[in-house]
């Protein structure tokens, strides 16, 4: 066998492997978006049959029942706030750090880092006890302010392992001119990070839009600070389990995420490549 079919033959193996694992993923999405049209009856009957009949009926009940309109808000609020603020402190942390290359910043970039290292499980119980003496329990910019302390981490870490690629020539000549340091990361540091900027963003929409948890322990009594993923479960129950409301209740609340994922997917690979080239 020559190099080159060597080489093909590789390849399509690569390929297979690879549409088998995305098969195995997708399947189970297929699965919740076929049934989001059929009535009750059908999906217990039959899950993995097609619709007699494809209805949006499902949609407009669920839509009305979760208050729909409203939960989108609520996790668009909480999102926002949520990357809003690990995008400035963990990127302005990662300047500070990588530029000032001391005992202290070597201190501080570990003390950073080590939360990624702590299972949220461990520390769940003493969150919420301090969050309702800070009386942040219960509100959705209190949910937003609590993703600052989980996702900083991950994001400094990039944000540093990037700064590598900005010359420090940069900060010298805004130096000379009379900035500050933090006008000179606002001015210019920070549009030179647009690309790993990007990563983090759709990595962390990705999981706080998606994440059930911690909302499920801090805005879970009210329905006017739930959550999308929070109003999906109310149709799953241990006595009685609404199958056609559920499944189109999911496809509701990952919908967002999902489009969002596909239109700004390259973006993650953009941004850790980049950081990447110089080092």
């Amino acid at each position: 066998m020559t190099e080159k079919r060597k080489q093909r033959l590789n390849k399509s193996l690569l390929i297979g492997s690879v549409s088998l694992c995305a098969l195995v993923y997708i399947y189970p999405v297929f699965l919740m978006a076929i049934n989001s049209f059929k009535p009750f009856g059908e999906v217990v009957s039959n899950v993995i049959a097609l619709p007699k009949a494809w209805t949006p009926e499902n949609y407009r009940e669920v839509i009305q029942k979760m208050n729909y309109p409203k939960l989108f808000f609520n996790t668009v609020i909480i999102t926002v706030i949520g990357i809003g603020g690990i995008v400035f402190f963990s990127s302005l942390a990662a300047y500070i750090i990588h530029r000032r290359n001391n005992r202290f910043t070597a201190f501080a970039r570990l003390f950073i880092i080590t939360p990624m290292l702590i299972p949220f499980q461990t520390i769940m119980i003493t969150l919420l006890k301090t969050m309702n003496v800070l009386h942040l329990s219960g509100s959705k910019a209190g949910l937003g302010v609590q993703y600052w302390g989980f996702g900083i981490a991950m994001a400094a870490f990039i944000y540093y392992n990037f700064m590598s690629t900005i010359p420090r020539e940069l900060d010298e000549s805004s130096y000379i001119d009379g900035a500050g340091t933090f006008h000179t990361f606002r001015v210019i540091i920070f549009p030179l990070l647009k690309t790993v900027t990007s990563t983090v963003v759709v990595l962390d929409v990705m999981w706080i839009w998606n994440d059930f948890l911690l909302p499920l322990l801090m805005v879970n009594r009210s329905n006017e600070t739930k959550t999308l993923v929070l109003a999906a479960y109310t149709f799953v129950g241990q006595f009685n389990t609404e199958w056609h409301y559920a499944m189109t209740a999911m496809v509701l609340t990952v919908l967002p995420s999902i489009i969002f994922f596909i239109l700004f997917q390259k973006n993650i690979l953009a941004g850790v490549v980049a950081g990447a080239v110089k080092g």
